[in-house]
């Protein structure tokens, strides 16, 4: 039913379980990718830089926090692509998840960022309400 997931993860808990829903929809179908995207914002992107001693020491930290995404993935044996994008999160994600051909998007309903999530509405509502795909949202 679906061959072509959309998977976006921040490393939270929910984005960890979303990569397990992403895995239930996939399992056992041929020619299945998931694809997960990371964005991050200017203000991460500013403190990581203020925080690091160089661009590889940044670029590790991030793809470590996908990392039980990935061995997840890895080890269930599914084939799975990672892309770190830049922008604010919400449109970014809706921009990319737009511009492709998938079948649904699997996101997490809160992220690393509860504060973001209180005052402005979480970005899985904003991702939800512009996105052209099915979406499933994990909480």
């Amino acid at each position: 039913m679906f061959q072509q997931i959309l998977l976006a993860a921040d490393g939270s808990n929910h984005s960890i379980r979303a990569a397990e829903k992403a895995v239930q929809l996939v399992k056992n179908q041929a020619n299945s990718l998931v694809e997960v995207i990371y964005v991050i914002n200017g203000s991460t992107s500013k403190a990581d830089v203020l925080r690091n001693n160089g661009s590889k020491q940044i670029e590790e930290q991030r793809r470590d926090k996908l990392k039980d995404i990935i061995n997840l993935l890895t080890m269930e044996g599914i084939k799975h692509q990672v892309n770190i994008l830049r922008g604010e999160p919400g449109p970014t994600v809706v921009q990319y998840a737009n511009e492709k051909n998938f079948d649904c998007l699997v996101i997490g309903s809160r992220g690393l960022n509860a504060l973001q999530s209180m005052v402005l509405g979480s970005v899985s509502h904003k991702v939800a309400k512009r996105v052209k795909c099915p979406v499933m949202i994990v909480k």
